[in-house]
């Protein structure tokens, strides 16, 4: 990124609250299109709070601060406006949807985010092209979505997702949670295999074993609804060896 370049995501003094409970207290955040950012922190310090209010999920409202996307504020924005924006959410546990082939679910989706019909030859090739980057057997979008898959399966269809509607930031809430350590690594190759100059990640991680696969360009540790502070990925290993206490603030709350 040049200096005179817009970031694609800057988030500035960003505050959540969640049934009028404060959540997050002035989060700030810059990340651009070629870079991963991993959101580290123990449970209850507003991970999965950061990943919804950034894709407009109405229960999480925001009291102040700005979400600017391709320099546009978008705290205002519905979630599918996000969506068909470029702004793109992995769950932390996928819903299944009995009786939606994936095949289908993900044209549809790729109908919204362009705007317009896309023909049925351009969209067959675009998903088989992508099922065979990510080394997805085709039998696999046939089937319902989510319905009756494995943890890793659902986060390789997430997976899929991307690879098909090609966000320009893609926020990733706790994609390695639940999975064992070959579905770990199944799922994070498939991430690498879509990382380029035209995507940007966040990646909301518990634990460090994801950035074993992935590696961020910028670490941050998120403690209370602040980021307490941030580093490279050294930063990850950091944590990995002393636990988050180290770089809590003296006298924070917990």
């Amino acid at each position: 990124m040049t200096e005179s370049a817009t970031p694609t995501l800057e988030v500035h003094d960003l505050h959540v609250e969640v049934n009028d409970k404060e959540i997050l207290k002035g989060i700030d955040l810059v990340v651009s299109k070629g870079e991963v950012h991993a959101i580290m922190g123990p449970n209850g310090s507003g991970k999965t709070t950061l990943a919804s209010a950034l894709l407009g999920h109405p229960r999480y409202r925001v009291t102040q601060g700005e979400i600017r996307y391709r320099g546009e504020n978008i705290a205002d924005w519905t979630p599918d406006a996000r969506a068909r924006a470029g702004l793109f959410l992995s769950f932390q546990y996928p819903a299944a949807v009995p009786g939606v082939t994936l095949v289908n679910f993900l044209r549809h989706a790729l109908n919204q985010r362009r705007g317009q019909d896309v023909p049925v030859r351009e969209y067959t090739q675009l998903l088989n092209d992508a099922m065979a980057k990510l080394k997805v057997d085709r039998e696999f979008a046939r089937r319902y979505v989510n319905d009756g898959f494995s943890g890793g399966e659902k986060k390789r269809a997430e997976i899929l997702q991307m690879a098909v509607l090609k966000p320009e930031i893609a926020i990733l809430d706790e994609t390695d949670s639940g999975l064992d350590v070959d579905a770990l690594r199944i799922v994070a190759e498939g991430v690498n295999r879509l990382l380029g100059p035209d995507l940007g990640v966040v990646l909301i991680t518990h634990y460090n074993r994801i950035l074993n696969y992935i590696t961020p360009n910028r670490v941050h540790i998120l403690y209370a609804g602040r980021i307490v502070t941030s580093g490279g990925r050294e930063l990850a290993d950091e944590v990995e060896a002393k636990g988050y206490d180290p770089f809590i603030p003296v006298g924070a709350p917990a």
